[in-house]
């Protein structure tokens, strides 16, 4: 009998129907030569300390740190999941072979060879290895199973990258609640939460000690066109003042009128990340809503499988586009064809194709988010805002560029120069798709300024003449200099996918996301840690630091615990990992000497620093406890 195992009952499901396992037991479906059962996620987890040594078990000093010789998995304290569990190592004790279906990546490769290795399986193990859930990509997969022997890399890097979390974690978090939590509070460090933290604390004190200061701009209007003075800002009102005076009365003359035409390349494909970003900043929705419903997508075969960091797709998908174009032309939400007219040009003649969309040797394991063609139904409404993302962001890659025209006007006054620049789009191409915005209602979008400017520099001018001469109205505006922006969960991904680096160059982003902090599907459980911490809370859409977040991040001055940059070097250790680029057992081993210098920098630390801030819990309870006595 060949046992399949995947990572939920409903996958489990899907599975059982295409290969025709359809006779129902408890806890596994079996027919035509399968049995299909399921886990619930992760059934097993790394032994605790305790587990070890029950030296281990109180909490000590002297007990720092705790590094066991060798690292062991156990059954997460459940009865649903022990029930579960003694049905799947019943299976695989009599299993001629195993098929591991699991989720395709790091974290769904490591859910079941734990569960197998703990279920004690001596059986040949295959790999069903899919990008998405539909029926074809299924039987597809079953037809082209792989050696369970292929993945081994990512295993070792999904088991690094756990015990790595574990050192750290474990170690760090009793060493900082037992020399400076006063023994009331736990302060919970992490490989990636703390430098996560870190970063929204350095903001919060870059606004806090921000002082703004004055400048002035001096702009004039002619023929119903503001034009700015070329020379920028004033640092002083008397400076301004005085080239206000210069120009008063005199005439304004048009130096020089510039036309360039250019082209506009469509956004890439969407990885998780900036499906992230875009459904925060369109829609308000945390990163881990967003997760849930594009997980939730992919699971109901709408969209392909969503965990990914690459924004370009195979070679091999570029035949199967058109058949995924039609699904979209077919697709109809409120009794509309949404997406017919936008996909009617390019119907029926060859699709284009560029490096910016396909690409194999940027592809690993899974490639961009796209629709899989499967006409979506029965959607809810944030579904289907998600949905019709990526949709647009896919049939996007296909229209032509978006051709526009930008003048440039200079003009002068005396010697004080002025400009005015206007874009004119003359073909949208791409542009059709991008549909109206969706803003969160009644709230200031922290891009509101930047899409003002950019409707500024998107309006069309007059005809101006090179020589044109007449009268102007001068203005001379007091501004102040403003700080950076609070994050939000937007803008706090990005910075976690450049390890804090702001980078707007999409090209030289996604270079760096190799040393970005976290992976794209474990960053929005961090953020949501930090929040069940109280360490960070909302205020609308900002993230802020509370008291206690930013008190942490003051006490911790090993440098290896909050920065970013330290992390990400971890982050791309483990992704070479993968690539077998880098030893797993020499990362292991750098991180146990790394977490016991920290244990003994901390110990020996002769400064008398303490935490003082509680969460908004503990004071209640303690304000409690006083009323009651």
């Amino acid at each position: 009998m060949i046992v399949c195992i995947a990572e939920k009952p409903s996958v489990a499901r899907d599975i059982a129907r295409i290969i025709g396992a359809t006779s129902s037991h408890d806890g596994y479906m079996e027919g035509n030569g399968f049995q299909v059962t399921w886990t619930f996620g992760h059934l097993c987890t790394l032994k605790e300390p305790h587990d070890y040594t029950p030296m281990w078990k109180s909490w000590s000093l002297t007990s720092l740190p705790m590094i066991p010789d060798r690292f062991g998995i156990k059954l997460i304290d459940d009865q649903g999941i022990k029930k579960q569990f003694a049905i799947i190592e019943g299976l695989m004790q009599k299993a001629e072979r195993i098929v591991n279906c699991g989720d395709a990546g790091q974290e769904g490769e490591l859910i079941q060879r734990w569960v197998m290795q703990k279920a004690g399986a001596k059986c040949p193990v295959s790999r069903l290895w899919i990008s998405s859930m539909t029926d074809e990509a299924i039987r597809e997969g079953f037809q082209n199973l792989k050696d369970q022997a292929d993945y081994q890399p990512l295993y070792m890097a999904g088991l690094s990258r756990a015990i790595g979390d574990w050192l750290l974690g474990m170690n760090a978090t009793r060493l900082y609640t037992l020399k400076y939590g006063q023994n009331r509070q736990v302060l919970s460090i992490g490989r990636v939460q703390t430098p996560t933290l870190a970063l929204i604390v350095n903001r919060q004190k870059e606004i806090d000690h921000f002082k703004p200061e004055p400048y002035w701009v001096l702009a004039t209007v002619y023929r119903d066109t503001t034009f700015t003075a070329t020379k920028g800002k004033f640092t002083s009102k008397e400076e301004g003042e005085q080239a206000f005076a210069t120009i008063e009365g005199k005439p304004f003359t048009v130096t020089k009128v510039e036309k360039k035409e250019g082209k506009e390349q469509p956004p890439q494909l969407y990885d998780l990340t900036s499906l992230q970003v875009d459904c925060n900043r369109k829609f308000g929705y945390s990163a881990e809503m967003t997760l849930n419903l594009i997980q939730a997508l992919y699971e109901k075969k709408f969209t392909t499988y969503p965990r990914v960091d690459t924004q370009y797709l195979s070679d091999d998908i570029y035949p199967k586009c058109p058949q995924t174009l039609n699904g979209l032309y077919q697709t109809k939400f409120g009794g509309q064809a949404v997406y017919a007219e936008y996909i009617k040009p390019i119907g029926g003649k060859p699709l284009k194709k560029t490096k910016r969309v396909f690409d194999t040797s940027k592809v690993t394991d899974h490639h961009a988010i796209i629709p899989t063609g499967v006409i979506p139904q029965n959607l809810s409404d944030a579904e289907q805002k998600v949905f019709d993302l990526v949709a647009r962001r896919f049939i996007g890659v296909f229209l032509p560029d978006c051709k526009f025209s930008t003048t440039t006007v200079l003009g002068q006054v005396d010697d004080i120069e002025f400009k005015v620049t206007g874009k004119e789009i003359l073909e949208p191409g791409w542009r059709i798709v991008r549909g109206e915005r969706l803003d969160v209602k009644g709230e200031k979008n922290e891009e509101d300024d930047e899409k003002k400017s950019q409707e500024d520099e998107e309006r069309t001018l007059p005809t101006f003449v090179k020589g044109e001469s007449g009268e102007h109205a001068p203005t001379l505006t007091e501004k102040w200099t403003t700080p950076p922006p609070y994050y939000n969960e937007a803008s706090l991904l990005r910075a976690m996918e450049t390890a804090g680096k702001f980078v707007e160059d999409e090209t030289l982003r996604a270079a760096m996301k190799e040393n970005g902090i976290g992976r794209p599907s474990s960053r929005a459980s961090i953020i949501e840690t930090l929040f069940k911490r109280h360490y960070i809370r909302r205020e609308r859409k900002r993230l802020v630091a509370t008291p206690t977040g930013i008190e942490l991040i003051d006490l911790i001055r090993e440098e290896l615990l909050k920065s970013c940059e330290l992390t990400g070097i971890w982050e791309k250790k483990l992704r070479d990992i993968e690539l077998q680029k880098y030893d797993a057992q020499q990362f292991i081993n750098e991180l146990k000497q790394q977490v016991t210098d920290i244990v003994h920098d901390v110990m020996t630390d002769p400064t008398n620093r303490r935490i003082t801030v509680m969460p908004p819990e503990e004071e209640k309870k303690k304000g409690k406890g006083k009323k009651n006595k």
